[in-house]
This record gives C-alpha cells, sequence and structure tokens, in this order.
C-alpha cells in the first residue's frame, strides 16, 4: 500500500494548495524543503516509512543534486507524491 489513502486530502488538491501547504514545513524560512523538513510533511500526511520515502522524494525531485527541493523543482515532487504517496494533485 502506498499510503494511508483516507487521510489524504479526500477529493485531491490543487497545485497552489499543495505548494501552501508545504510551505508550512519550511522551518528556516529559506524556500527550499529540505529531507527533515520533507519527512515531517510526509509524516503529517500519516504515510508510512517517512524517512525512507522523504529519501526518495528528494533524489527524485533534486534535479540539481543540491539536497534541497527548490520552487523550480516542485513538480517533479508533485509527480513523486501522486506516483508514489497516493496523493491526487491537480493543476487548478
Amino acid at each position: 500500500m502506498a499510503a494511508r489513502r483516507w487521510l489524504l486530502w479526500p477529493g485531491g488538491t490543487t497545485l497552489e494548495q499543495f505548494k501552501e501547504w508545504l510551505k508550512q514545513f519550511d522551518v528556516d524560512g529559506d524556500g527550499r524543503i529540505s529531507k527533515a523538513e520533507l519527512r515531517q510533511a510526509i509524516r503529517r500526511r500519516g504515510c508510512w516509512f517517512a524517512t525512507l520515502r522523504a529519501g526518495r522524494a528528494l533524489r527524485h525531485a533534486d534535479r540539481d543534486k543540491s539536497g534541497y527541493i527548490e520552487d523550480a523543482e516542485i513538480e517533479n515532487l508533485v509527480a513523486f507524491a501522486q506516483k508514489d504517496l497516493g496523493m491526487k494533485i491537480s493543476a487548478w
């Protein structure tokens, strides 16, 4: 099972809502999401194996290998969240 879907947004969310939700985990306010911050976000959504999933998500989304997910890489994170976490995220 990819995720406990009943804890995710039942009807899905928009890309903008997803970005706003993700911002609350940017603890240091640098505009980027670290692996630790991403792990907290995944835990908050009720997914199992958050540390493992955060590492996989970072490797999938972090195209410049900086160790952070920046705004330009959010689309990559969305693709991972939809495929591996079972989230429903739409453009509108």
